[in-house]
């Protein structure tokens, strides 16, 4: 061999893996694929396109001799979890530093998986259950020929929302959001997939724009006549919004009232509110401003049905809330991430600290499905599974990277922050979640009659919008009407040091 060249070793001889090995011989840029490595015994010591199929994997790896340039790919994108976990700690035990992973079975069901989709593995590869496979080709099938807008398109369930509907043969993809970084970002990503093959030839369009700006919206969706809208957007950091509270009820809930009633304008004929477990007896800021999102929503979806019988055969109109999603900007994975690169200690609210997750393209396949198939004026909530503790996250994350806890990094307990709980419930005792046919989506009963939102809101108004109220930007004031309406707030704040002033 000459050691010079380098050598990709492909995990998983499947159509995946096959497909990776093709774009590599086609390239002849990235290296020459040296072999398969497989478990399945009708495959080994075979050859596919000149290629040999060796193992089984976890044998086979632990003599297998290579070069510091060598990189392994993992294509098993039908394993599980905790295959995957050992196939990765086999890897790294024969000392492969260079080790890529390709996305889960749901986001290549289109029957072809591409080399720009192998991605560094990280510990969300290994971490939690395995995700539900949803097939995005018939998931999608309502997309098809539409125009889709995703609010927050720059985030991280916007921008996977976005490369997920490249499969789904949408029209035009509009990728609004009010940062031009992180738009330009995922508009960049998106065009280098369609160039590599993935997905369909959608026109994607970024859109900076601001939901604060009424006028704007309304402008704008007049002009973009867009079928389908996602909204991501939101300000989300607990913390951070507690000490803002004017600046996240102005965003969150007064934004999403504009693009409610502006979408309702245009003609948008289905509306998908991306909601969370704090808006669920909510003791935050935040968790109350996303609770009046979802009651503006199912507002405004029965308004629709009232002033047009019969319209929720076209229109529909509803939200979407699940607990948290690794990996997503500012959670615990990316912060751990930084922590431990000084050395540690990563640090945990508190031992019994739990949370429900769910991978980022777990909930936004599940999300696009249930875009699809929900109804209008309905709540939905993803079945997140069993909570987990965050300490135990921390555990693991610190065993991926090759170290032992309370050994090698400490774990630091800084207790809880204003607006948090130790857990978080996904559902009030009257909403009632059933099953649904869907797989891990559950239909909740809609609970908003005897909450008096448009007095709230009229209250709220002068506070965030209205500069020339004597009540403007007045936090005071503002965290009085929540305390009033929102008893799990009043109760929250009461007995605790936040002071309102």
């Amino acid at each position: 061999m000459n050691r010079s060249e380098q050598f990709i070793y492909i995990i998983g001889a499947g159509f995946a893996g096959q497909m990776i090995a093709a774009e590599i011989a086609r390239k002849k840029i990235f290296g020459k694929t040296a072999a398969f490595i497989d478990d399945d015994p009708e495959l080994i010591g075979k050859k596919i396109d000149g290629i040999p199929v060796l193992g089984p994997v976890d044998e086979f790896i632990s003599f297998l001799r290579h070069s510091d340039r060598d990189e392994a790919i993992i294509a098993m994108p039908s394993a599980p979890k905790e295959r995957i976990k050992s196939v990765y700690e086999a890897l790294s035990r024969a000392g492969f530093s260079r080790i890529k992973i390709l996305p889960a079975l749901s986001q290549i069901l289109d029957g072809s998986a591409h080399l720009i989709q192998a991605r560094a593995i990280d510990p969300l590869d290994v971490l939690g259950r395995t995700p539900v496979t949803i097939s995005l080709k018939e998931s999608l099938a309502y997309l098809r020929g539409k125009r889709v807008l995703i609010t927050g398109a720059g985030g991280s369930i916007g921008s996977e929302l976005a490369r997920q509907l490249l499969s789904g043969g949408a029209q035009r993809l509009y990728l609004f959001g009010h940062g031009e970084n992180s738009i330009y970002q995922i508009d960049k990503e998106l065009h280098i997939l369609q160039k590599e093959g993935v997905g369909e030839k959608a026109v994607i369009v970024p859109v900076i724009g601001d939901l604060k700006n009424r006028d704007y919206m309304f402008y704008i969706l007049s002009k973009l006549k867009a079928d389908v809208i996602f909204h991501c957007a939101a300000y989300k950091h607990v913390p951070l919004m507690e000490e803002n509270p004017v600046a996240v009820i102005e965003n969150n809930v007064f934004g999403t009232k504009n693009l409610l009633d502006a979408s309702v304008e245009s003609g948008t004929e289905r509306f998908v509110l991306i909601s969370t477990d704090k808006a669920v007896d909510p003791v935050s800021v935040y968790g109350v401003s996303k609770m009046l999102c979802e009651k503006l929503v199912l507002q405004t979806a029965e308004n629709l049905q009232e002033k047009n019988p019969g319209i929720e055969k076209k229109a529909a109109y509803m939200f979407v809330r699940f607990g948290n999603v690794l990996g997503s900007r500012g959670s615990i994975l990316p912060l751990f991430a930084e922590q431990l690169k000084t050395g540690g200690p990563l640090t945990v609210t508190h031992p019994d600290m739990k949370r429900f997750f769910m991978t980022i393209p777990e909930a936004c396949s599940l999300v696009l499905k249930a875009g699809g198939v929900g109804m209008n004026a309905t709540p939905y909530l993803l079945d997140m599974g069993e909570p987990i503790k965050i300490e135990e996250i921390a555990r693991q994350f610190i065993r991926f990277s090759g170290l032992e806890p309370d050994k090698d990094v400490q774990i630091a307990y800084i207790g809880l922050r204003p607006g948090e709980r130790l857990e978080e419930p996904l559902w009030t005792k009257e909403e009632n979640p059933q099953q649904t046919e869907y797989p891990k989506i559950l239909k909740l009963k809609p609970v908003c009659k005897d909450f008096p939102l448009h007095k709230v809101l009229e209250k709220l108004y002068p506070i965030c919008v209205d500069a020339r109220q004597e009540v403007y930007r007045s936090r005071a004031e503002l965290l009085k009407i929540l305390t009033e309406e929102v008893p799990s707030l009043k109760e929250a704040y009461h007995g605790t040091t936040r002071i309102i002033r």
